[in-house]
């Protein structure tokens, strides 16, 4: 779920848990907004604490430089063929 999801599922949530007053018999709208807000937020905040930690290509340093890794090579030998 990326950030754009979060914020979304975060209104929707918020939308129905403080603008719509409706009143239902086995079915609480505010509690589904509820549960939509604390998905939406927990999912932000995975978002940003993987977003922090993906690596992408090449290796971090200390003061943020992408280091380019050094791909390992493959070396093909072709032998002589036999007389």
């Amino acid at each position: 779920m990326g950030i754009g999801v979060s914020i979304f599922l975060i209104a929707v949530g918020a939308i129905l848990r403080f603008a719509v007053e409706v009143t239902t018999r086995g079915f609480d709208i505010h509690m589904v907004g509820d549960i939509l807000m604390i998905v939406g937020v927990v999912g932000a905040l995975f978002s940003l604490i993987f977003w922090s930690t993906w690596g992408g290509w090449g290796e971090r340093s200390g003061d943020n430089v992408v280091i380019e890794r050094e791909r390992p090579r493959t070396t093909y030998v072709e032998r002589e063929r036999p007389a």
